[in-house]
């Protein structure tokens, strides 16, 4: 439930509850889902379920047996702010990742009108990141809720990007992550959509990390990943906050 991660922004994973739902476009071709039920297929007992909510009791403390420090993404398979998850389990996992202070947590939700409701009986620390989804202009009303919750860094993943996402609140923002969307089914991603968010970091001062074009090409033509790269005219970025 937790391995070295091939995921650009980040080192490690750990999932303390694996499943979700979806709750808007960007969920449609969930990525954690097809991977599920490939797990459940080749036997994997922890996907045994396929992709329902599921809580991982057994590897909650896996952070605080890892000395060296990492930065971690939590719940790359689910949401851990889902409504079916208890309270009293986030607070564990709050509480693990409070003591494993040698880490970097990056969570990341598109809940953060769940987050805003229990964040007082959270125990919140400086190495817990929280981020919120926005996929297109329909989700930006997440980062008003995002900027009132009391993390020191506060995170957008702009992943996959759909459409375009202009005037973004970027105050008491710290980090953006933008990339489009890989796999079956992939929908394209506009340059300029891109362009946009990056030039509203820029201006606002905030780093701004691209992590992919996904299964489209900036030209707006299909290739593989890989081949398309994460060159936006012409430059890699790749910003973290705190640098």
């Amino acid at each position: 439930m937790a391995q070295s991660s091939s995921i650009e922004w980040t080192e490690a994973t750990w999932n303390p509850t694996t499943g979700c739902t979806k709750v808007s476009h960007g969920c449609t071709n969930c990525y954690a889902e097809r991977m599920a039920f490939r797990l459940k297929a080749m036997g994997q007992p922890r996907y045994k379920d396929g992709f329902k909510l599921t809580l991982q009791d057994d590897v909650v403390d896996l952070p605080l047996r890892w000395k060296k420090p990492r930065v971690i993404f939590v719940n790359s398979m689910s949401d851990l702010f889902h409504k079916e998850v208890p309270v009293e389990f986030i607070q564990r996992c709050f509480e693990v990742m409070h003591e494993a202070s040698q880490h970097q947590f990056q969570v990341l939700t598109k809940r953060p009108e769940r987050v805003k409701e229990i964040a007082k009986q959270l125990n919140w620390a400086d190495n817990i990141w929280m981020g919120t989804s926005v996929e297109n202009k329909q989700t930006i009303a997440r980062v008003r809720l995002l900027q009132q919750i009391p993390a020191a860094v506060r995170f957008l993943s702009v992943e996959p990007l759909l459409g375009p996402v202009n005037r973004i609140p970027l105050a008491g923002i710290h980090w953006v992550i933008v990339g489009g969307e890989s796999g079956p089914n992939s929908r394209p991603m506009d340059i300029e959509w891109v362009r946009s968010v990056r030039d509203q970091c820029v201006k606002s001062e905030v780093p701004f990390f691209f992590k992919q074009w996904g299964a489209f090409g900036a030209d707006g033509v299909r290739r593989s990943k890989k081949a398309n790269g994460r060159e936006l005219d012409g430059e890699i970025w790749s910003e973290m906050p705190n640098e």
